[in-house]
């Protein structure tokens, strides 16, 4: 997926769970590392994302569309855009693209959200009522694409250039042997940064 189409889905998704504006990168972040950090990000964003889903759940949470509910998703979905699209390496440009379609999308699935809430209230559906059920429903949409994003994302830390292994010299206590002038050995040249 480019940038237009993955920005505009982070920003979908954001729009229906704020949290995952900010999941969603950081798990893109640690996506292949492995460690104490990233178990914690992975930990704290999946708190973020139960956690945001069972507030959805109780009566008292204001609407999406009040303020500053909806501000607040539209900025979940811009800044999550941008933060996904800088973790991908795309180009400057690319940033402002992310930025206004997050924007965009966050706008549109926090009105598609609120506007499948109400018809799925109003619904004679009895599979939908009580409302519990639209929002689980919602819930797994929003989910399925969050981990599309991450499991898509062409970022891997494993294959990352900066967690590449460096040559050292052995480990034998002698000096290193002198090589002939004018080779470079083959690790060398693959470890070669540009």
């Amino acid at each position: 997926m480019g940038v237009l189409t993955r920005s505009v889905t982070l920003g979908l998704a954001a729009g229906g769970r704020s949290s995952t504006g900010f999941a969603v990168p950081a798990l893109v972040a640690v996506k292949g590392r492995r460690g104490p950090g990233a178990a914690l990000v992975r930990l704290a964003a999946g708190a973020a994302l139960v956690g945001e889903a069972v507030a959805d759940k109780l009566p008292t949470t204001p609407s999406r569309l009040a303020w500053p509910m909806l501000p607040a998703r539209v900025a979940a979905g811009a800044g999550g855009a941008v933060a996904l699209s800088v973790l991908e390496h795309r180009r400057g440009g690319a940033h402002l693209v992310a930025l206004l379609a997050g924007a965009v999308g966050g706008y549109v699935g926090s009105v598609a959200g609120a506007t499948w809430r109400q018809w799925a209230a109003d619904s004679s559906s009895e599979w939908l009522q009580p409302d519990v059920r639209a929002a689980l429903v919602e819930d797994l949409v929003v989910l399925d694409t969050a981990k599309t994003l991450v499991v898509s994302s062409p970022r891997n830390a494993a294959h990352d250039d900066r967690y590449a292994p460096r040559p050292t010299a052995p480990l034998t206590g002698s000096a290193p042997a002198r090589r002939p002038a004018g080779r470079t050995p083959v690790v060398e040249l693959a470890y070669r940064r540009p």
